[in-house]
Parts: C-alpha cells; sequence; structure tokens
C-alpha cells in the first residue's frame, strides 16, 4: 500500500500541482498549530509558543522544498526541465543541431535496418499457435545422397514420410511440405507463382485457422485425388482476385489442369519458410497429376519433401530424436530404393533420423546471409562509434563556449552534479530524437534491403514488422551513444574553475592541454575506425569485380535461354528428340541467330547432374567412386557459349542412338581421371544407380564453371542428346545472337507458336542469371562501401574540426611565429605536422584493427585475402589524401592570418 499511496501522491503532485501545494500547506501549518498547542499546555502564549515552533523547525520553505525533492516526482520533474531547457538550447544553435541528429540517424538507422532484418530473418519465431512445440524431422548429418532433388529443402522422400507418419511417436501431429512454382498461365508464356506441396496435415498442426472458407486438410490429402482443392494466401487473394469472397470454389489453373478454390489463409500467414511466401498450396496427392511422368511422390528415390510437427506434451526435442533413432533402422530398410547399387545403398542405410528446433522456421536464406548480415551490423556498430565520437567532438567544442555560463551558474551555487544531469539530458534529448529519425529512416532502409536481395526467378519476402526486440535495440543504441558522445563532454565541462573563467582574460583556459588531448583521441579513433571499413569496403568491392571479371571457360553475355515446354503435346517418348531437333534447326533459322544448341543444365543455373566415374573399361573402385558433373547437350553446344574445343571433336548427327556413346570431357577431368593431357580416345563408365554404361571420349574442352562462380573448376562430362535413353518434354535452346536479347525472343515465340501454339514458354538471359547468384556479393560491396564513406566523412569533419580548433588555440603563439619572421610556408608545415601526427596513430591502430577484423571476413571474398596489400595500400592513400585536404585548410588560413591583429585581440 506505501508503494500505491507512493505512486499516488507523486502523480497528483506532477499533475495537480497547486492542489499538492495547498495540501502540503496545511499539513505543515497542521504540524506547526498542533506543536504550538503543546508548549501552551506548558504555560506559554500561543504568540510565544508560534514563534518557538517556528524557530525549532527553520524555514517552512526550506522545509517544502525537502519534502518535494524526497520524492520521485521531483526526479521527473527535474528531467522535464532539464529537457525543456536542452531544446531551447538546441533551438538556439540549429547548425549544431542539424549536424549531430543527421549523424545519429544515419549511425542509427544503419545499425537498426540491419538488425531488422537479422531479427525477421532469425530470431522471430513463426506467427503460429505456440511455436516452441514445432520441430523439424531430418536425417543427421546426410552427407552425400543419390537420387533426385527437386525442391530447396530436399530432406526426404515421399516413402520415408509415409513411414514416419505411421512410425513416430514424439508428436501429436506432424505434416510434410515442399515449395515448388505453379504455373497459372493457361498456355503461352510461363506465369510462374510461388506454391506449396503440403500433406493434408499442414494447416491443422500449425493452428492456422482461414480468414476465408476453409483451409486443406487431411480428407484433401488422399491417395489418387488429381485435380482436387487448394488454398491460396492473402496476398495473392487480394492482389489476382481483388479481395472478392466470391473466390471460394472458383477454378484456378495449374500446369493446365483446374484445381477449386476452397479457402484463403489468413494475412499474418506466408509459410514456415522465412524469406519466402507462398501463393497457392495444394495436397502431395495432387503432385502426380500435375508433374506427370516427372511426379516424385512414388520415386523412392526422389528428395523433395521437408517433415515439421509439434511436439507432444512433456516430449522435448532430445526425446523425440531418441525415439527417431530407435526407428531410423527399419525405416531406412523400408524406404530403399530399389535402383540403389550397393555403396548406395550402404550409405543410404547408415542414416539415422532426428528432431530439431523449428519455432522460427526454416530458411536457406540464414545460410546464405546471416553470417554476412551479422557482420554488416558489425560495420555499421563502427560507424555510429565514429559519429559518437564526432557529437563528442562537436559537444566539447560547444562546451568550450558555454564556459562563461557554467563559471557563473558554478558560483552561484548549482552543483556540479545537477550541471552533468542537465548536460546529460541534453545528449539524451539529442539521442532519442536521432533515434527516432533513424527508426524512420530504417523502416525504408530495411525494405531497399530485402529488395537488393531479391531477383525475379527468386523472389523473397521478409515481414519487417516491429516488436519488442527491434525497439529494444533502437531504444538501447540511443542511451549508448548518448553516454558515448555526452559523457565526457558534461564531465569536463562541469570541471571548470569558477574564479578562472570569470576573469576575462582567462579566456579558455579550460579548453587547454587535457581537453585538446582528449580531442586528439576522438579523431585518432575516428581515423582508425574509417581505416577499418574503408578497407573492409575495398575488400568487398574488389571481390566482386573478381567474380564479376571472372573468365568463367564460356561467353556470358548475349545468350538467351529459351526452355520450351511440351508437355501437353503428349509426345511418345520415341518422338521427343526428333521433336526437340526440329526446334532447333527452327531457331538457328531465325535471322539474326548466330549458333543454339540444346542442353539439360544452363551453366551457373544452380542445377546439376551428377554420375559416378570407374576408370576404363573393367574393374570396380574399392571404396566410393569419384564423382563427375554432367550435362547432356546438342551439338553446336560449345561454339554457342564460345567454349573452345582443345583437341579431338566436336558432336555431330553421326553421334545418334545405337551408335557407340560417346562424351567430351573438360581439363579437370583429363587431370583428375585420365592423368593425361589429351585423354581423346580413352574410355571410362558411367554409373547411374545400377546402370553402367561405357563412353569413349571424343573431345577435350576447355574448363568452365558449373554452378558457381566461387567453385574450382569441376571434372565435367557432356554427353549427346541424341543417345540419352530418356529424353524428356521440353527443348532448352541456349541461342547466340547478334541483335538484342528482346527481338529474338520475339522471334522464337513466334517460331514455337508456328509449330504447335499448345506450348509453354519460358525466357531468360543467360547473364541475368549469373548476376542473381552475385546477389550477397553486391549486397556486402555496396553496403560496405556506403558505411565507409560515411565513415570517412565523418573522420574528416573531426579532423577538420580539431585542426580548426588547434589553429584558434595557438593563434597568439602563431602570431607572435609570425612577428618574428617565421614565414606562411613554415606556420602550413606546423599545422600539417600535427596532423600528420593525427593521421599516422590512427592509420597504425587502424591498419592493426582492419588486419584483425579482416578474418571474420575471409569466406566472403574472392580471389583476395585480407592483408591484401594493394587494398590496404589503396586505403591507406586514399585516407592519407583526404585528411591532408581536410588539414590543409585550417594550415593556409593559419598562415594567411594578420600577425599584428591577433595580438592586439588577445
Amino acid at each position: 500500500m506505501s508503494m500505491l499511496r507512493s505512486i499516488t501522491s507523486g502523480l497528483r503532485s506532477l499533475f495537480r500541482k497547486e492542489r499538492a501545494g495547498q495540501e502540503l500547506d496545511e499539513e505543515l501549518n497542521g504540524f506547526i498549530e498542533m506543536a504550538a498547542e503543546e508548549k501552551m499546555k506548558e504555560g506559554a502564549s500561543r504568540k510565544d509558543a508560534l514563534r518557538e515552533v517556528r524557530l525549532e523547525r527553520g524555514s517552512l520553505e526550506v522545509t517544502k522544498d525537502e519534502v518535494r525533492t524526497a520524492g520521485w516526482e521531483s526526479l521527473v520533474e527535474t528531467l522535464w526541465r532539464d529537457l525543456r531547457y536542452s531544446t531551447r538550447q538546441l533551438r538556439a544553435n540549429p547548425l549544431f543541431t542539424a549536424a549531430a541528429l543527421l549523424s545519429l540517424a544515419l549511425g542509427i538507422g544503419a545499425n537498426t535496418a540491419v538488425f531488422q532484418l537479422i531479427d525477421a530473418v532469425r530470431l522471430r519465431t513463426l506467427p503460429v499457435k505456440n511455436p516452441q512445440e514445432i520441430a523439424k524431422v531430418a536425417i543427421d548429418h546426410r552427407g552425400g545422397a543419390t537420387g533426385s532433388f527437386a525442391s530447396r529443402y530436399p530432406d526426404l522422400t515421399f516413402v520415408m514420410w509415409e513411414q514416419i507418419r505411421k512410425q513416430q511417436r514424439g508428436f501429436s501431429k506432424i505434416f510434410a511440405w515442399g515449395p515448388t512454382v505453379f504455373n497459372i498461365a493457361p498456355g503461352g508464356e510461363v506465369r510462374n507463382v510461388q506454391g506449396l506441396w503440403v500433406s493434408g496435415e499442414f494447416f491443422e498442426t500449425l493452428g492456422v485457422q482461414p480468414a476465408l472458407g476453409r483451409l486443406l486438410n487431411p480428407a484433401d490429402d488422399q491417395p489418387g485425388c488429381g485435380s482436387g482443392a487448394v488454398a491460396i494466401s492473402y496476398s495473392f487473394w487480394q492482389h489476382e482476385f481483388g479481395g472478392e469472397r466470391s473466390v471460394v470454389d472458383r477454378t484456378l489453373t495449374i500446369n493446365r489442369r483446374p484445381f477449386r478454390i476452397i479457402g484463403v489463409a489468413p494475412p499474418d500467414f506466408s509459410g514456415v519458410e522465412v524469406g519466402r511466401y507462398f501463393d497457392i498450396a495444394a495436397p502431395l496427392c495432387s503432385e502426380p497429376s500435375v508433374d506427370q511422368e516427372y511426379s516424385l511422390l512414388k520415386s523412392r528415390s526422389g528428395w523433395w519433401l521437408s517433415v515439421m510437427g509439434r511436439l507432444k506434451h512433456g516430449w522435448s526435442i532430445e526425446r523425440a530424436s531418441a525415439q527417431l533413432r530407435g526407428i531410423s533402422p527399419g525405416l531406412f530398410e523400408a524406404a530403399l530404393p530399389p535402383e540403389f547399387n550397393p555403396s548406395n545403398a550402404k550409405h543410404f542405410l547408415h542414416y539415422e533420423l532426428g528432431a530439431l528446433a523449428a519455432d522460427s522456421g526454416i530458411s536457406d536464406l540464414r545460410k546464405d546471409y546471416e553470417k554476412p548480415l551479422w557482420l554488416l551490423l558489425g560495420l555499421a556498430g563502427l560507424v555510429l562509434l565514429i559519429a559518437s565520437a564526432n557529437l563528442a567532438n562537436l559537444m566539447l567544442a560547444r562546451a568550450s563556449t558555454r564556459e562563461r555560463e557554467i563559471g557563473v551558474r558554478l558560483a552561484l551555487g548549482a552543483g556540479r552534479g545537477r550541471l552533468v544531469r542537465q548536460l546529460l539530458a541534453e545528449s539524451l534529448l539529442l539521442a532519442l530524437i536521432g533515434a527516432a529519425l533513424g527508426a524512420l529512416l530504417a523502416r525504408n532502409l530495411s525494405q531497399v534491403l530485402v529488395a537488393s536481395l531479391s531477383t525475379q526467378h527468386d523472389p523473397l519476402f521478409v515481414e519487417l514488422g516491429t516488436d519488442w526486440r527491434m525497439l529494444g535495440f533502437t531504444m538501447g543504441l540511443a542511451v549508448l551513444t548518448c553516454v558515448l558522445f555526452g559523457l565526457a563532454p558534461a564531465l569536463r565541462a562541469a570541471r571548470v574553475s569558477p574564479g578562472v573563467v570569470l576573469k576575462e582574460s582567462a579566456r579558455g583556459t579550460t579548453s587547454g592541454r587535457l581537453r585538446f588531448g582528449l580531442r586528439r583521441v576522438l579523431v585518432v579513433s575516428q581515423i582508425a575506425l574509417s581505416l577499418t571499413l574503408l578497407v573492409g569496403a575495398l575488400l568487398f568491392a574488389r571481390s566482386l569485380n573478381n567474380l564479376a571479371g571472372l573468365d568463367a571457360g564460356f561467353r556470358q553475355n548475349g545468350i538467351l535461354v529459351a526452355d520450351i515446354d511440351f508437355t501437353p503435346l503428349n509426345l511418345p517418348k520415341e518422338a521427343r528428340t526428333a521433336f526437340a531437333d526440329n526446334l532447333l534447326q527452327r531457331v538457328r533459322a531465325i535471322p539474326g541467330v548466330e549458333a543454339a544448341a540444346l542442353a539439360s543444365i544452363v551453366p551457373l543455373s544452380g542445377d546439376g547432374i551428377g554420375h559416378d566415374i570407374l576408370w576404363g573399361e573393367t574393374g570396380e573402385e574399392a571404396g566410393d567412386a569419384p564423382v563427375a558433373a554432367f550435362n547432356i547437350v546438342s551439338p553446336h553446344y560449345f561454339d554457342t557459349l564460345q567454349t573452345k574445343i582443345l583437341s579431338g571433336r566436336d558432336f555431330d548427327d553421326h553421334d545418334r542412338a545405337g551408335s557407340p556413346n560417346v562424351a567430351i570431357v573438360n581439363e579437370a577431368f583429363a587431370k583428375q581421371f585420365a592423368k593425361s593431357a589429351s585423354p581423346v580416345g580413352m574410355k571410362f563408365r558411367v554409373r547411374r544407380m545400377k546402370t553402367t554404361l561405357l563412353y569413349e571420349i571424343i573431345g577435350l574442352v576447355r574448363n568452365t564453371k558449373y554452378s558457381d562462380l566461387r567453385e574450382e573448376f569441376p571434372p565435367i562430362v557432356y554427353t549427346v542428346k541424341a543417345q540419352y535413353g530418356n529424353p524428356g518434354t521440353d527443348a532448352q535452346i541456349l541461342v547466340r545472337s547478334r541483335d538484342g536479347l528482346i527481338g529474338i525472343t520475339a522471334a522464337i515465340k513466334n517460331t514455337a507458336t508456328e509449330v504447335n501454339p499448345n506450348m509453354d514458354l519460358a525466357f531468360s538471359s543467360l547473364r541475368t542469371t549469373i548476376a542473381d547468384g552475385l546477389v550477397r556479393d553486391h549486397l556486402m560491396a555496396s553496403l560496405s562501401g556506403f558505411f565507409a564513406a560515411l565513415a570517412l566523412l565523418l573522420a574528416v569533419v573531426g579532423l577538420y574540426g580539431v585542426m580548426s580548433y588547434m589553429v584558434a588555440q595557438r593563434r597568439n603563439e602563431i602570431a607572435i611565429r609570425m612577428a618574428l619572421g617565421a614565414e606562411p610556408a613554415s606556420i602550413v608545415k606546423l599545422v600539417m605536422r600535427e596532423s600528420g601526427t593525427l593521421l599516422l596513430a590512427g592509420v597504425v591502430t587502424g591498419t592493426a584493427a582492419a588486419l584483425a577484423g579482416g578474418r571474420a571476413a575471409t569466406a566472403m571474398l574472392f580471389g583476395l585475402k585480407p592483408s591484401d596489400p594493394v587494398t590496404l595500400g589503396t586505403a591507406l592513400l586514399s585516407l592519407s589524401f583526404v585528411a591532408a585536404l581536410a588539414s590543409l585548410l585550417p594550415a593556409r588560413r593559419a598562415s594567411r592570418n594578420d600577425p599584428m591583429m591577433a595580438l592586439r585581440d588577445e
């Protein structure tokens, strides 16, 4: 009750001050009356009794002040007065205020934006019921796996999912899902949207309720359901159907098959994959009707599903993992693909299942960007430190102009602690306003960050809402910056001697060697941190330049990828190769086409094929066979991409079905397997599951990149499409043209329509595909460059301010030197020597910090080391040049002063 009474009393004192004052007067008067009555009982008159009591108790006004300052409301009221006074001070100095707020807004905004993305990608839990109960089921340390992989999370096969659902005991509910893309165009050019394959328990397990209609349930996921029901996301409902409530029971086309919309997911649910969204969720049982002969539902070697569930009450991750490990031997025995060879089967049967926490969802975005984002947060933190040091310098300079004011206040009895508190209130006000502006800036900057990570073919969605972590982070930055740039100037200002500063001749005394020494330390730290950021920015920029300018072994510009899907034509397998060849010949006949070829794998697209290599015509490997990358191409593939054939020949029309299998290999293959520079004429075998085929090498081509620019050149085998025994239902054509890609795209559309208008078409640029793989490198280079430029600007401003301050402080000395005959050049040299000392100290410290911090970025660099001497030398020269310019202006101004005018002013 005493605490409640204290709060009530304090609030009344704050908001009903007059009434509280009257109550205090009444209470004190009542106390005096009671004390006087006691004395009157002893025989004193009323007048004497009142006089005696007042003499004993002292001044009533002093007592009132003591009572008022005893409560918490006094502190609040004092702080409010300090903030109001600080507001007036900041309004009276608009230039200083603008510079301080701009520095803080940029520093805090950059930090908050990066942290907001980290929060959304790494720290936030799924927006579902009791997310702490959600766990993922996967194979522990799977390592190499054999089969077809068809999603971003190919953790398990459908057969494994069926066995897990039957045998697991740790989950009250469990579901399987897999990301995909759905073509919703009725025909012609493809229009892909983001899709999910989900088991019937998906929404039920997560506790997601529909915004409209109903969501998928186990009854919708029954074997043989065909083109059944689908649920759509809230955003897809809004932009595709205009939010019409009549969308339920409408028909939606997926890969030319009709599906019935049964409901809409809630607006805050975008799936269990952080960084991605879904437009359409379809039941697993519909997958065969959509993917047809490419269906993985019944393929024992088709990896395309991820499994998650809700733990039972009382079950932990460890207990669920133990139960899953117990059922693993029998489960993998039951799910063993019959097409596996003994080596494949041995690995498969040694797998063990386990459970992993999934309360924050799963995301490949974390794997790719978690470390870069933490590194960027560290770089943004350095910018904030530089901004704080710059502001501390500004506050020190400003404090020197307020010494007479502070001296007067001290002389009139103000306590030093009270002055420190008032000066800190000004810093706190700046920090709070800067944090508010930074938070507003962060909202836009965060959107820019997400947009920079998205590509046309790989769109990202990150929910950037504000939560307690972001608010706490921003407020923490505000308090930290307040302490960093406000505490030292406030303490230093409060140490002034009133007797000294009030003497007219003592102007600037307290801003002497000690204060200037602190300002030097701040500038040195700014230079050191700026050098660290500049080195980092140059490293990332040069790394990106190395990747962008890398010779991948083939032509990257001017190559169009045209994917013509003729699945709707239902061609028999024996007619597909001829049909694809016919399409290729028609494309080659288009005016402006220089070369064209078919390819199963587009270089650097992320897709790939790998098979075991058995060298020679006979014999088996003692252990696991080495693996090579494969691409199935048509003749003129190397001419199209302008990859040089070093020896042997290209594929031709004689390499067809029924003739001996032939292959072309690259230099890395020849080095690893043939141990020879010219393997033409040699033979090797390719093992695909239990099937082994013999190939003769007819050509050797130069090394090329396969799936990633950063990889070492892998061994690659090229085989000819005409000899491939299982032709697909699409023709992926690479086209090199002397004309623009837009014109060629239109011509190919017309050509395909002439052949048969009932085909699906998709187009992309090889250059764009390769650039999409460098998104992370672009992000690091651009943001680190921005941070470095901002830090360099702040450091230069700080150095300029200190040198200007030093010139002003030594004005009398410089005037005397010039009066005694010193040349202007010697004055410039004097100032530049001081600047050089600061620069040298900052450069030495910064170089050590850059070398130490560069180790954290080693894995993200390409073609250079963190200690790269060219990068370090470029950063040193750039920083020295800019610092010299910043110091030269005050030096020249000092050398042009009239010594007589300066001495007269003193």
